[in-house]
C-alpha cells in the first residue's frame, strides 16, 4: 500500500511537470516502478501509463498541434519505435544510452553557438531525430529528450511545442505498447491494478500541468526544455556506466 501511494504521488508530480517540458515522464517514473517489478515489465507498464498521459495531453492541447511538424516526425517515430520494441530483449541498452546521452549534452551546446556561428541543423535531419527518438522509446522508454532536441528548434511557441510533442509521443506509445503486450501478456496482466492507479494519477497530473503551462512564458519553457535535455543526457550516461 505504501509503495502504491508513493507511485501515485510520484506519477502525479511527474505528469504535471512534464506537460510543459514535453518529455521526462518515463525517466522519472521508471525508477519508482522498478521498486515493484523487473526492468522489462517496468518498461511495459510505464509505456501504458505514458500512452494514457500523452493521450490526455493531446485531448487537452489538441487545438495547438502543429500538424506539419507531426507529418515530418510521425512516420519515422513509428518505424523506430516498432524496431526498438522488437529488439528490447535482444540488444544491450547501455552502449546506446551512453551514445544518446553524449548527443544530448553536445547538441544544446551547439545550439547555443548558433548565435555566433550562424549554423542551424537542417530540417531534413528531422527524420533522423524522429527515427532515433522512436527507436530509443521502443527499446528503453527514453524517447522524449532526443525528440525535444529537434522539436523545440522548430516550434518556439510553448503551446504548439507541448501539444505536438504529446501527439508524437502518443504515436510511439501506440506502436510499442502492442508489441510489449504480445511479448509478455502474463507479466503485464499481473500488474493491472498498479497500472490503473498510475494511469489515473497521470491523467490528474495532466490537468495540473496544463494550468502551469499556461502561466509560464515561452522563454522559460525553452530554458526548462534545454536544461532537461542536458540533465537527461547526464542521466543516460550514468545509467550506461552503472
Amino acid at each position: 500500500m505504501e509503495i502504491l501511494l508513493l507511485a501515485f504521488i510520484g506519477t502525479f508530480f511527474a505528469a504535471a511537470l512534464t506537460v510543459p517540458a514535453g518529455f521526462g515522464l518515463s525517466t522519472m517514473l521508471t525508477p519508482i516502478v522498478l521498486l515493484i517489478m523487473g526492468p522489462h515489465e517496468a518498461v511495459a507498464v510505464v509505456a501504458v501509463v505514458h500512452a494514457a498521459h500523452n493521450a490526455g495531453k493531446f485531448i487537452a492541447l489538441r487545438d495547438s498541434v502543429d500538424f506539419s511538424a507531426f507529418r515530418r516526425y510521425g512516420v519515422w517515430l513509428v518505424f523506430g519505435s516498432i524496431a526498438g520494441a522488437l529488439l528490447q530483449n535482444r540488444v544491450q541498452q547501455e552502449p546506446l544510452l551512453a551514445l544518446i546521452g553524449a548527443f544530448l549534452i553536445i547538441l544544446p551546446i551547439l545550439t547555443l553557438s548558433e548565435s555566433w556561428t550562424g549554423y542551424r541543423i537542417p530540417e531534413a535531419n528531422d527524420r533522423f531525430g524522429g527515427l532515433g527518438s522512436g527507436f530509443m522509446g521502443g527499446l528503453s522508454g527514453h524517447q522524449g529528450a532526443l525528440r525535444a532536441m529537434f522539436l523545440t528548434r522548430r516550434l518556439p511557441d510553448k503551446m504548439s511545442y507541448a501539444a505536438t510533442a504529446s501527439v508524437l509521443a502518443l504515436c510511439v506509445d501506440l506502436s510499442r505498447v502492442p508489441v510489449y503486450i504480445l511479448s509478455r501478456p502474463e507479466e503485464i496482466y499481473q500488474h493491472l491494478q498498479l497500472t490503473a492507479v498510475l494511469v489515473i494519477s497521470a491523467l490528474i497530473g495532466v490537468r495540473a500541468g496544463k494550468k502551469w503551462l499556461e502561466s509560464l512564458k515561452s522563454a522559460w519553457v525553452n530554458k526548462m526544455v534545454m536544461s532537461g535535455i542536458i540533465a537527461s543526457g547526464v542521466f543516460y550516461i550514468y545509467m550506461a556506466l552503472h
